[in-house]
Parts: structure tokens; C-alpha cells; sequence
């Protein structure tokens, strides 16, 4: 009975594998139209981003797209540096940027920040970001193009930029594993999450799901639960998959900050369709079974079977879809990376139940 048994679990490994491969190489392959038409506005949050924020405006200036067709509003969130007269002085000469402060949120955190900006847009196209990003020049162009094609909601592509850390390899890792899952889940017409660094959506979508007034369970999701709004709403989702569109990001510098920000995305995963977090959760456990069944061979050897099955298959799907997400780790990197990223996904959840969130972006 053993045998069949884990035939079968072998089996429905290797097909959701197989499915993830298939639809991000068929995908992410695929030409998306530009357009340079739409008006757009975009949205920036700063907390304390004096250090970042002039990265941020120097490559929305950049942007390929003609300057009276988009909008930048930054707004910042009572921060306690120079970002607010810093950005004054950098945006003086930019027309279509300014920058307002967050006064009377209408709730707390990055959702309160954010609605006060898209209060104040001229368009009825949004697009988000953070003050520490670095988006590339077909962002706008890119999302344009989708937004043509009548998609309420987008989201696309949003990398960290590598350095010689542990943390940053992990965090690195984690991302690739994240937008595999993520991009193939939207694809195959089943979405659940985003990357609010790379996100958009049509403002009157955005105003009929209520904006953020139904995503208020954690101070993060401004991202997630707007798709589990959409998705509620049987809104169109459309993806951005071009390297045009990436959006870059640092990663965090040390151990503590790592654990704040993957506590907040995991607190928010606890608060998806119930739909979602059933499949994450027969997903992560599968994962987690084959990972550690080699402990079990003292009942039969061919548990370690199955540790074998998923390394080999882990390592052969990152090494070869990391390239859609610009990432590049060695055969080696990917092994131990991968026992290392589910080791942590364990330590995550269990942080996110007991550990307290704030917002900083």
C-alpha cells in the first residue's frame, strides 16, 4: 500500500512542476504590446527614503513614454528625515511630478498613504511603487500596452538586486521561487498575490472593489488582498512579463529586518481566499514532506526516494526559469538555497502568528 502511495505523490510533484515550467516559459516567451497612449498616474509612498527617492525619480524621468501623458505623485508619510523638502528640491524642474504629504489617513500604514495619492490623480490608470525602487524605462509603456487590452488589475516582475550576502542569496532565492508560483498560479487563471514595487490597476476598478476599506485585516496587503478584492470582483488580470517592466529593489541588510518583512507577507498570506490558502498549504506541506522523508527510511528506503526526486526537480526548474526573473544562481547555490528557503518558510509562519508588524514601506 506504501508504495502506490507515494507513486502517486511522486506523480502530482512532478505535474505541478511540470505546469509551472510550461506556462512561464510559454508566457514569459511571449512579445507584450507597447503603447504610448494612456494617461497614467503613478503612486510612490516614502517613509524615510531621503537616501532613496532621488534613484526613484531619476528613472521615472526616464521613462520612454511622453511626459504629458503620465503623472508622479510621491507622498510622504510623516517621515522624520529630509524626504519631503529633498524631493521638493529634485522634482523642481519636473513638471509632471510633485509630491504632497499624508495628512488625515483614512487608515493606517502604507493603504492610508496610498489612497491619499490616488485621491489626487488626474487619470484613471494607476501604477505603484516604492520610494526605494528603481523601475525600467518600458514600465510605463509596457503597462500601457496591458491596460489597453482592458485588464482592471496588473502586476509584473520585481527582482532584488544581487549582493554577496547570506541574507540577500536567501532573499534572492525566495523571490524566484515566489514569482514562479505567483506568475504560474495568475496564468493558469488562478491569482492570489502581487508585488506592490510592480503593481497597477484601473482607478474605477480600484474605487469598485471599495479601494482598501475590505483589505484592512493587516497593515500590509496593499498588494495580495487587492487581488483577493479583484478576484471577489471576477476583475481581468493581466500580467507584465517584459524586462522592460521590472521593477529592482534592495533587499534587507541584516537578520532582524528580514524577519520584520517576511512576518508582514506572511501575516498577510493568512488572510487570502480560502481557495488559496488551501492550495499554498497542500503545496508547502508536499514540499516540506518530501524534503524531510529521508528520516522516515528506517521504515523503507524508499522514502529517500522522494528527497531525491524533489532536489533534482527544484534544481532543474530554478535553474531554468530563474532567467525570466533575472536571476543567474549556480547549480550549487540553487541546492542548498532550496533546503534552506523551506527551512525558513517554517520559521516564517511561525514568526508571522506571534510576531508584531509595522509599516516602513
Amino acid at each position: 500500500m506504501l508504495f502506490p502511495v507515494l507513486i502517486i505523490l511522486i506523480f502530482l510533484f512532478l505535474l505541478i512542476n511540470l505546469l509551472f515550467y510550461i506556462s512561464i516559459k510559454k508566457t514569459f516567451s511571449k512579445n507584450i504590446i507597447q503603447s504610448y497612449e494612456t494617461k497614467i498616474s503613478i503612486i510612490a509612498a516614502a517613509k524615510n527614503e531621503e537616501e532613496n527617492i532621488a534613484n526613484l525619480i531619476d528613472a521615472l524621468d526616464k521613462q520612454d513614454y511622453d511626459r504629458n501623458l503620465f503623472e508622479v505623485i510621491i507622498v510622504d508619510d510623516s517621515s522624520t528625515d529630509k524626504t519631503y523638502e529633498f524631493t521638493c528640491r529634485e522634482i523642481t524642474d519636473k513638471t509632471n511630478f510633485k509630491i504632497i504629504k499624508a495628512d488625515s489617513k483614512l487608515f493606517s500604514g502604507k493603504k492610508g498613504t496610498l489612497t491619499i495619492g490616488i485621491g489626487k490623480t488626474q487619470n484613471d490608470f494607476i501604477m505603484i511603487t516604492d520610494a526605494d525602487c528603481t523601475p525600467q524605462k518600458d514600465w510605463v509603456k509596457i503597462y500601457s500596452g496591458i491596460f489597453s487590452e482592458g485588464f482592471d488589475f496588473v502586476f509584473g516582475v520585481a527582482p532584488f538586486i544581487k549582493e554577496n550576502s547570506f541574507i540577500n542569496y536567501l532573499s534572492c532565492f525566495e523571490n524566484i521561487r515566489t514569482s514562479i508560483i505567483t506568475f504560474s498560479a495568475a496564468i493558469l487563471g488562478f491569482p492570489y498575490s502581487a508585488a506592490a514595487r510592480n503593481f497597477g490597476f484601473k482607478k474605477s476598478s480600484f474605487e469598485k472593489i471599495r479601494g482598501y476599506s475590505n483589505t484592512l485585516e493587516t497593515l500590509s496587503g496593499d498588494d495580495d488582498l487587492l487581488i483577493r478584492e479583484a478576484v471577489k470582483n471576477k476583475m481581468k488580470i493581466g500580467l507584465a512579463t517584459e524586462k522592460g517592466s521590472f521593477v529592482y529593489s534592495k533587499t534587507k541588510n541584516n537578520f532582524k529586518d528580514y524577519l520584520k518583512q517576511k512576518a508582514r507577507h506572511t501575516q498577510t498570506s493568512l488572510h487570502y481566499l480560502s481557495k488559496h490558502k488551501l492550495f499554498l498549504a497542500l503545496w508547502h506541506l508536499l514540499n516540506l514532506f518530501f524534503l524531510f522523508s529521508p528520516i522516515l527510511i528506517f521504515v523503507d528506503t524508499i522514502f529517500l526516494s522522494l528527497f531525491i526526486v524533489k532536489i533534482l526537480t527544484d534544481m532543474i526548474v530554478v535553474f531554468n526559469l530563474q532567467k525570466y526573473f533575472e536571476y543567474n544562481f549556480s547549480p550549487l547555490r540553487i541546492f542548498y538555497l532550496q533546503i534552506t528557503y523551506e527551512l525558513f518558510l517554517i520559521l516564517n509562519f511561525f514568526n508571522a502568528l506571534i510576531g508584531k508588524t509595522d509599516w516602513k514601506k
